[in-house]
Parts: C-alpha cells; sequence; structure tokens
C-alpha cells in the first residue's frame, strides 16, 4: 500500500541540556552547521520532497521560532508541558496534525534528503553498528518488522533519524500515548517506550540507511567533530568570556558535561589544559574542581 505523506512533524520543544552551553543561549534546532540553520535544513529538504504541511513543535525559547512562520509558511504549536514531561508530550501537542506523517527530531542533520511525498509503509529509520554501541538496538524479523529493541548491543541495526506513521499506525499509537500521559508512571517518557510496549498492535519496519547518510549531535564536542569551525569560533558568549578569562582559545575548551537543578540546565562542566572547571549560569563564575 502507498501512503501520501499529509505532514511532518518537527519535535523542536525541549532544552537540549546536553548540548551546552550553546543551547542556554538558543534552542538546538536555530545553531548553523556547515553555514545552514540546523532546523531550516530539515524545512527545505521536506518542502523539496512535496510535503504540504510542516508543524513545528516548540517550548523552550519558543519565541525564537517565530519567524519561520513567514520564512517557510510552517505551523508552530507549543507544548507547555515541554519541562516537566518528555517528547511523548510533543507529539501528543501536534496530535490534530499527526496522519500519514513523518516525525522529526530536530538535531538530526541528513546528508542528502531522505523524505519523499509517498511512503509504502510505517517505519523508523537505522543505522548499523560495527561493534558496540549504546544506543537503541533493533531486533528485526525476516519481513523487515522491528520485533523488540533495547538500549546496548553490539553489531547490530539502531535507531538514528526520522520515523514515518502512516494513519492507521498514528490512530492507534496516538491511543497509546494518551493513555500513557495519563498514567502517572508513564507520563514522563519518550514516545518510543509506548512503541516497544505495543510492537504487536503497532507493525513497523526499518528502514535502512549508510553509515554517514544521518548524523546528530548530543553534545558541543560531537558538532565540531563534524564542522570544525565550532573549534575555533563556537558564536557563544559564554565560551567567549570563559577563553578570555582562562587566555587560552576555545578550541581547547572541551568535554562538556550539563549540570542540571529542577531538570532545567544550571551550568556545566568543561575541561581545559589538563583540568576541570564548573561553570554555573547563575554567578557566572568559573571554578576549579580538584
Amino acid at each position: 500500500m502507498t501512503y501520501k505523506v499529509d505532514s511532518a512533524i518537527l519535535m523542536a520543544a525541549g532544552t537540549s541540556s546536553r548540548f551546552v552551553p550553546l543551547s542556554y543561549e538558543k534552542p538546538k534546532a536555530l545553531i548553523k552547521v556547515r553555514g545552514e540553520i540546523l532546523i531550516e535544513r530539515q524545512i527545505r529538504q521536506l518542502q523539496e520532497a512535496g510535503v504540504p504541511k510542516i508543524v513545528i513543535v516548540t517550548g523552550y525559547k519558543k519565541e525564537q521560532f517565530d519567524y519561520l512562520k513567514d520564512k517557510f509558511g510552517v505551523i508552530l504549536v507549543d507544548n507547555p508541558d515541554y519541562l516537566t514531561k518528555n517528547n511523548n508530550a510533543t507529539l501528543f501537542a501536534a496530535r490534530e496534525y499527526i496522519q500519514n506523517s513523518y516525525i522529526c527530531s530536530i538535531d538530526n542533520y541528513f546528508i542528502n534528503n531522505p523524505f519523499s511525498n509517498h511512503e509504502e509503509h510505517s517505519y523508523y529509520s537505522a543505522q548499523y553498528a560495527d561493534g558496540k554501541t549504546e544506543e537503541w538496538c533493533l531486533t528485526i524479523d525476516s519481513q523487515g518488522l522491528i520485533t523488540d529493541v533495547r538500549i546496548g548491543g553490539e553489531n547490530t541495526w539502531y535507531m538514528m533519524g526520522h520515523v514515518f506513521w502512516s494513519s492507521d499506525f498514528s490512530e492507534k499509537i496516538l491511543r497509546y500515548l494518551d493513555k500513557d500521559l495519563q498514567t502517572p508512571e508513564k507520563e514522563n517518557r519518550l514516545w518510543e517506550y509506548t512503541l516497544i510496549d505495543h510492537l504487536q498492535n503497532l507493525p513497523i519496519k526499518v528502514q535502512k540507511y549508510n553509515k554517514g547518510d544521518i548524523f546528530e549531535f548530543d553534545s558541543l564536542d560531537e558538532l565540531r567533530e563534524f564542522d570544525p569551525s565550532y573549534r575555533s569560533f563556537s558564536d557563544s558568549k559564554i565560551l567567549q568570556n570563559i577563553a578570555k578569562e582562562l587566555k587560552v582559545e576555545e578550541a581547547m575548551l572541551h568535554d562538556f558535561q550539563a549540570l542540571k537543578n529542577d531538570n532545567q540546565a544550571s551550568g556545566f562542566i568543561f575541561s581545559c589544559n589538563n583540568k576541570k572547571y564548573c561553570y554555573k549560569y547563575t554567578n557566572q563564575i568559573i571554578e576549579r574542581l580538584l
């Protein structure tokens, strides 16, 4: 069966706290990667593929996304629960637009355009891990259907990239998401856990991609590997001030680890010249760690 793609849902509500300190200053979706704003590149690829409706679910610093309405004609939907719940609430906020839809993370960078205006089945994109990985690893049957998902594995396919939900699939999973969001022990979960709980009733195939087709940046250190310009200039006032105070180049600052308080980023730990430091956003003081 062939499905005409009706929409794409771009999840951009979260704080991306691991992406310190850039995500403290602006949403991760709005950083430039190889000269293009990350979310704008994804929007252009979707529009080039003929996807008629693009919906961006926002939350954190949502006002910074407003310009996209005029520039690209996208629909913005607010997720008021972005700090207290996970991406299950982000998707449910856009439920009225989900039917034969792509579900996209805004931190994916696609080398080639993976989108189309038609799809043949529901799927989750995947890449192959040579050796061990801590990613979400897939068990796949002879028909290409995902039968199990486990965190961590070896020499296996793992979740990476966008998802397509057919209208039938969308209707079913949204019912499960609704139920989970009303269940205290499940309300703050990734939507993938809902999928895993109901794989028998939510048949979904794997869409395989070659290594290097899809990139994901969980930290500034990972982004620097992909876009070396960030080693010398991150466009971050915080890093510029730290480098100035420590009398070093920005490239000497690395190994960033977020500090959180009440589910929000409060600062970060970083390394410089084989020493560990702590930076708190509230007092903007650099402290040397023992």
